[in-house]
């Protein structure tokens, strides 16, 4: 019984993380932390962006979550471990996929493309507004038709 709690505590922080992910994205990465969020939405000329320090603080986040809960694997881990799944989920769609940063991943799903369509035209506009499509897993249905 304890293994099915666990695993719906990590699933149900992968569901929050990205409604959460959502909310913060448009309301402050395009709001007051756009001066760091801006450098995701012009050309890289590097590996790394300044934009990814908001990957370092949800890292740290998540680590410090697995540390206060390791001792008896309480809810803390759990979550911590929740938002670590959505930091790879976040690497694998966002980085590999749909910003091809490892050159090595191509798709014909439907879904994936979808999301790679709504993600580009979030990143149409380099300026913080006009901007639509926030979320990572989660797109307008108009891009997954045909």
């Amino acid at each position: 019984m304890a293994a099915l709690q666990n695993v719906s505590i990590i699933i149900a922080t992968v569901v929050v993380m990205e409604i959460f992910s959502w909310a913060i994205h448009k309301y402050l990465f395009h709001g007051v932390l756009w001066f760091i969020h801006k450098t995701h939405h012009q050309h890289r000329h590097g590996f790394l962006e300044l934009n990814d320090v908001f990957s370092i603080g949800f890292t740290a986040l998540a680590l410090w979550l697995m540390w206060l809960g390791h001792v008896t694997l309480d809810y803390r881990f759990w979550i911590g471990t929740g938002i670590s799944l959505y930091g790879i989920i976040y690497f694998i769609f966002h980085d590999w996929f749909i910003h091809n940063r490892l050159k090595a991943f191509k798709s014909t799903n439907r879904y994936l493309l979808g999301i790679r369509r709504a993600h580009k035209i979030h990143h149409k506009s380099t300026e913080k507004w006009p901007s639509e499509e926030f979320g990572l897993l989660w797109a307008s249905w108009k891009w997954f038709k045909k």
